[in-house]
């Protein structure tokens, strides 16, 4: 149930993130969608430890930083994609 969880927290963080970035209502490629997501709630939680002066611990966030992560996530990975094409 836990992995569905994260799944599905996943997925909307990076449907939502997508949606800021301009990515539109309908995303092309879900996996990027949800591999964003994912990681970025891991990405999230890093920088709310190092905002909140705990050092380099990584450790998921919640619904905001998952988001916040997640557009973070999906710059760099089109920016690295983008230099790659």
């Amino acid at each position: 149930m836990l992995i569905f969880a994260i799944v599905g927290l996943g997925c909307i963080a990076g449907y939502l993130a997508n949606a800021i970035l301009g990515g539109g209502m309908y995303p092309r490629n879900w996996t990027e969608v949800l591999v964003a997501g994912v990681a970025g709630s891991f990405v999230g939680g890093l920088l709310a430890s190092l905002i909140a002066g705990d050092g380099l611990k990584i450790r998921p966030s919640g619904l905001i930083g998952s988001i916040l992560g997640a557009v973070i996530v999906l710059v760099v990975w089109r920016a690295i994609k983008s230099r790659r094409a």
